[in-house]
């Protein structure tokens, strides 16, 4: 009888097995997928540049949307749904009747229409700059003045003949805007060699007291600052003079960050149309033709 294999059934030969210590390593080291060919480099590369370019695509389409929702905004404000152009782009007919709603809305409930009437701010001293068709932005107001307001930009080049008295009122909304503007309106441009100083007049940081003691003893080309310190100083003071003012510049084209101009605060258009153009010496400049309203 033939003896049958001693080894088992599923034992393999050590030699056919048996791996060498370099081997194994390699074997651990392999990977089972890299049979298949890896992704050529210009290929990632494309990958990466389309997500890119979605991206890009993408922020696009949001800051349309959201120039789109301001353009609406500001139709419903002038309750003209075809309205698409900022209001300070249209002509003095319009400008005045845009003054004019703001201006019923402070004094409504203490004034008649007849009242209101005699206030009202008239077309033929709001200044046309119609003629302006770029971004009314801090970085063209320089521009601006020279190209719509050339007989300001004459007058802000011009030495100033009392203290106190600036040619120039310019009106806006917040502390830090004035800061802004204020940096702005000292350009050589503007004020040449022998233009008087800015005055920067707002409430935070510096006393009525201070601004007064600075505007008696200082020849002031333009001044810029807030409605409420800038009405104390014309209707409960005698340091801010109109004898010399030819523009009062109201900043409406800036939105703060909830999306407000600054006529669309209750009370900084109450203090615009009660202290600064109702002041009774400004208000009657302004109707004898002597000051220009401009909306910037």
């Amino acid at each position: 009888m033939t003896r049958g294999d001693d080894l088992e059934d599923d034992f393999i030969a050590d030699d056919i097995v048996a791996l060498s210590e370099d081997e194994a390593e390699s074997f651990e080291g392999h990977d089972p997928m890299s049979t298949q060919s890896e992704e050529p480099e210009s290929t990632t590369a494309q990958i990466i540049v389309a997500k890119t370019e979605k991206k890009r695509k993408r922020r696009e389409q949001e800051r349309l949307k959201f120039k789109e929702r301001k353009k609406r905004k500001l139709a419903a404000a002038t309750n003209d749904p075809g309205f698409e152009r900022s209001i300070t782009e249209q002509p003095p007919h319009a400008l005045a009747e845009y003054l004019a709603a703001f201006q019923s809305k402070t004094f409504s409930s203490t004034m008649s229409a007849l009242e209101l009437g005699d206030i009202r701010i008239p077309a033929d001293s709001i200044a046309d700059t119609s003629i302006w068709t770029g971004p009314r932005t801090l970085d063209n107001l320089v521009d601006f003045i020279i190209k719509v307001l050339p007989n300001l930009r004459l007058r802000l080049s011009q030495r100033s003949k009392t203290t106190g008295a600036p040619t120039l009122l310019f009106v806006a909304g917040a502390a830090l805007r004035v800061v802004d503007v204020t940096r702005v309106l000292k350009d050589k441009r503007l004020r040449g060699e022998k233009g008087g100083e800015v005055a920067k007049l707002f409430a935070k940081h510096f006393k009525l007291a201070e601004h007064v003691t600075y505007l008696r003893r200082t020849k002031v080309g333009s001044a810029v600052g807030t409605p409420g310190r800038i009405g104390k100083l014309l209707c409960e003071t005698d340091a801010l003079a109109v004898n010399a003012l030819s523009h009062i510049i109201l900043d409406c084209s800036f939105i703060d960050s909830k999306n407000r101009s600054m006529l669309d605060i209750p009370e900084t258009r109450d203090e615009v149309f009660k202290t600064v153009l109702g002041a009774p010496k400004v208000l009657q400049a302004i109707k004898e033709g002597k000051i220009q309203v401009v909306l910037f």
